[in-house]
């Protein structure tokens, strides 16, 4: 999050100015017709607004309220999750290789990014709140997406201004409550008014990223390919800011995840690595075929 340290305490309401700057392209490229008119049902969207705020301020409580290392944890646990979400709703069958290979990257993102874990009890139903809303989330933009036939950017242009309305209304509310900061006692000055416009037009980038890999792919891709990200920021903190921290245990950790990675990639793509089954009833002529057969048969013995 690309900000002045000081304005984190009000990462709620930051969020609902980075979906209002998205909610202004949106509507901008609507009007240049880059974005087509369509019409999703109005409960799909609220579900999914509702999935998606509850994540935001679930991740934000989390961090919050929990030790490092078992925030990243939890942030491991949404795979898992949103495995079993395709599983159950999209009926996907994964291949051995692929269950395995998830399973690589967990471990080895794990040795390199878990230190201490403490937990609590409020810390720990953060954790599960985040954890299956942003999981539900992310299931719901390639659902979403196939079920209406909506691309990346008509998916954001309809929930984007739906969140940026909802978080800019509770945010101040919301981050006062856990940091005990009013937003508007915020010393507002050139620089910082700048790098908030820099972090809202990144996050532009950063939303519609996750829509178009999740709608090309899948969550579970999705999620797979964000511990690369996770992997990358350890390298450039190694790179820019001294390699206090690195050790074997977290080189091993990398490689571990890379590969994981890089067999995933590979198992997901063959034929049976990742599919989804499809179970089709009899259809009227097939039945009313197999009753004809039955009856011929039933006169040739007579």
């Amino acid at each position: 999050m690309l900000c002045p340290i000081s304005y984190v305490h009000f990462a709620t309401t930051l969020t609902g100015l980075h979906f209002a700057t998205t909610t202004f392209l949106t509507v901008l490229l609507r009007w240049l017709g880059y974005i087509q008119v369509s019409y999703p049902p109005l409960p799909d969207l609220l579900k999914f607004v509702l999935f998606a705020n509850f994540s935001i301020v679930g991740m934000n409580v989390s961090l919050m309220w929990n030790s490092v290392g078992f925030y990243q944890i939890a942030k491991l646990s949404m795979i898992p999750v949103s495995c079993f979400l395709e599983v159950v709703f999209d009926k996907v069958r994964y291949s051995r290789d692929t269950k395995l290979s998830i399973l690589v990257v967990l471990v080895g993102v794990a040795v390199c990014t878990v230190t201490d874990v403490s937990v609590n009890v409020k810390g720990f139903l953060a954790a599960v709140i985040a954890v299956w809303s942003t999981a539900l989330q992310q299931y719901y933009v390639h659902f979403l997406q196939r079920k209406h036939s909506l691309g990346s950017f008509d998916l954001l242009g309809h929930t984007a201004p739906v969140q940026a309305a909802s978080l800019l209304l509770v945010g101040p509310f919301v981050d006062y409550w856990l940091t005990e900061k009013r937003i508007y006692a915020y010393d507002y000055t050139v620089i910082s008014m700048l790098f908030i416009i820099l972090s809202c037009t990144i996050a532009v980038g950063t939303n519609l990223s996750q829509f178009i890999c999740i709608g090309r792919f899948t969550a579970v891709s999705f999620q797979v390919l964000g511990h690369m990200k996770t992997i990358i920021v350890l390298i450039l903190g190694f790179i820019f800011f001294g390699k206090e921290g690195l050790n074997l245990h977290v080189i091993l950790g990398m490689i571990i995840a890379v590969a994981g990675m890089i067999w995933y990639g590979n198992a997901s793509s063959k034929p049976g690595g990742k599919e989804r089954r499809i179970y089709s009833a009899p259809s009227n002529k097939s039945q009313k075929q197999d009753k004809l057969s039955d009856s011929t048969a039933t006169d040739d013995k007579v």
